[in-house]
């Protein structure tokens, strides 16, 4: 009875002592909170902020188990890094500024439900959606068209979105068909595919400075290899020369003539997170 007593005393004191001013502050700061934590969500900085927690970890359990060689290192890791992370951070954090000068307020007013809508993930969607790539990559294939498809997995590819256009439509085969047709505005860029969903069309994506890789792969494939580098992403080909069907996954390229493997392996990948 006491302890409730004290909460309820603690209470009072706390709504006496309440201004404007302290709303304002915390209006303020969880606006600031939210909008890093989004940006961190649709970006391949999370990877970054993940790693550093691990340093931060490790520099805690260092100290508590009196480990003086690791804390020392750690230590003087921390007293540079500032540095280090403004340079790391760099491209991130234009990019942030860039989209708090572009922000409207009023878009937030729908956020839990965007947020709840873009998190679900449902099993029987990823499988219409490997369906509809399988056909779709099947019909580009025998026409040879070339295509560019990227599966956003883990890591998210935010910045990497807003160098195409927005599309946000469900999975279909006329469209992915539509969009890689080789006289549509969109045709040369990678289209990106997030929760299930064909997300953005047009995407720029960076070439990868393996130099091991045949010369005979063009841009399509030197860029699906280059961004399944930088991120977990797997990276779906189709050749406009040969018609050949691939998935960049960490870096490799593999080509597929049985589209029951390639459906198979893309169910891995999206439903079973498991390798391919």
């Amino acid at each position: 009875m006491g302890i409730f007593s004290n909460l309820i005393i603690s209470a009072k004191s706390l709504i006496r002592t309440f201004r404007i001013s302290d709303i304002l502050d915390i209006a303020i700061v969880s606006f600031l909170i939210y909008h890093l934590i989004k940006f961190i969500r649709e970006s391949r900085s999370g990877q970054l902020v993940k790693g550093i927690i691990v340093i931060l970890i490790a520099y805690f359990l260092a100290i508590q188990f009196n480990f003086r060689m690791l804390s020392t290192i750690l230590n003087n890791f921390f007293q540079f890094s500032i540095f280090g992370l403004l340079i790391v951070f760099q491209p991130e954090l234009r990019r942030v500024l860039e989209q708090l000068g572009r922000s409207n307020v009023l878009k937030d007013r729908k956020l839990l439900q965007y947020i709840v809508k873009e998190d679900m993930s449902d099993i029987d969607a990823q499988r219409n959606l490997i369906k509809v790539i399988s056909n779709a990559v099947s019909e580009l294939s025998n026409d040879k068209t070339g295509a560019l498809i990227v599966l956003e997995r883990k890591t998210k590819l935010g910045d990497i979105i807003d160098t195409g256009t927005i599309i946000k439509s469900q999975p279909s085969v006329t469209l992915i068909c539509n969009i890689f047709f080789n006289k549509a505005p969109l045709h040369d860029g990678a289209l990106i595919v997030r929760q299930g969903i064909l997300y953005a069309g047009g995407c720029i994506l960076p070439l990868t400075k393996n130099n091991d890789l045949s010369k005979n792969l063009g841009t399509r494939h030197r860029a699906a290899v280059g961004i399944s580098e930088n991120s977990d992403a797997a990276a779906i080909v189709v050749s406009e020369e040969t018609g050949n069907i691939s998935i960049a996954l960490n870096g490799v390229l593999k080509t597929y003539t049985d589209m029951k493997l390639f459906e198979k392996d893309l169910e891995n990948l999206l439903i079973n997170n498991s390798k391919i």
